[in-house]
């Protein structure tokens, strides 16, 4: 499929998806919604998609949503929200309950709803140049894709308020302390440094990758005993797939098992 505002190459098991609207600071405009929807619904749906790597191309991850576009809806801005929306969060939703892994490469100023796409990842890396605000209320708006889900659970629901409220910029460095981010890259080194992560987790066990995702997800909203009934039922299933039986006789064979996604 041709893109208009995202790159999408595919390499053995890892597709890369790049923001490709680097003259517009990679913001979100109705065409990048409606394209992330789509490339995520086929990374979902894709048997040969492992691990997935999303990045922006030149010097921003991205600037969040298109405000010149806005600016030019007048009345009309509200519906236009309501559509635009709906593509972005069903992108982030495929995204989340795909069983590939989603690492994400940060490289540079992640904004309003950048920096919604860039903590929604599985494994997020940023270069040294990486700074993180939330910038919505900033423009008298308030935050979507799926930042008010993510953000208090990854630093607390205080610390996410006072990003949402003050628009605080976040270092790399800070990011990292609070729990935004997993690694901080060289700026030179983080595109390399990524395609190596996903690379590492294409060739893991990706079936056991998605339960995980989805035990995590589902972990602050069941009690204790039901969340070890998920527990149960998903190593029960898991041990029927022929990753696990590959896994337990690379283990007792002394050798690096060869994971099939199966």
């Amino acid at each position: 499929m041709n893109y208009e505002t995202i790159v999408v190459e595919q390499q053995d098991g890892v597709k890369k998806i790049t923001l490709n609207r680097a003259e517009n600071a990679n913001a979100l405009n109705m065409k990048m919604g409606e394209e992330l929807m789509k490339v995520a619904i086929d990374c979902h749906e894709s048997e040969n998609t492992r691990a997935v790597l999303l990045t922006g191309k030149g010097p921003m991850f991205s600037a969040g949503g298109d405000l010149r576009s806005f600016s030019e809806k007048g009345d009309r801005l509200s519906a236009e929200l309501v559509e635009l929306t709906t593509y972005l969060h069903a992108a982030v939703s495929r995204f989340a309950r795909m069983d590939a892994p989603l690492v994400i490469a940060v490289n540079g100023m992640a904004a309003g709803a950048g920096m919604s796409l860039a903590i929604c990842g599985d494994y997020v890396m940023a270069a040294e140049s990486a700074r993180f605000t939330m910038a919505y209320t900033k423009a008298g708006l308030s935050p979507d894709g799926s930042s008010t889900y993510y953000l208090p659970r990854l630093i607390g629901v205080r610390r996410a308020k006072e990003l949402m409220i003050t628009n605080r910029i976040l270092s790399a460095t800070e990011a990292l302390n609070w729990g935004i981010v997993n690694k901080i890259c060289q700026d030179e080194q983080l595109i390399n440094e990524a395609e190596k992560m996903a690379q590492m987790l294409a060739a893991g066990p990706t079936l056991s990758y998605g339960v995980v995702k989805e035990l995590v997800m589902h972990s602050m909203t069941e009690s204790l005993e039901s969340q070890m009934e998920n527990e149960t039922q998903a190593i029960a299933k898991m041990a029927r797939s022929s990753d696990a039986k590959e896994g337990i006789s690379a283990f007792l064979e002394k050798r690096n098992p060869q994971f099939q996604g199966r």
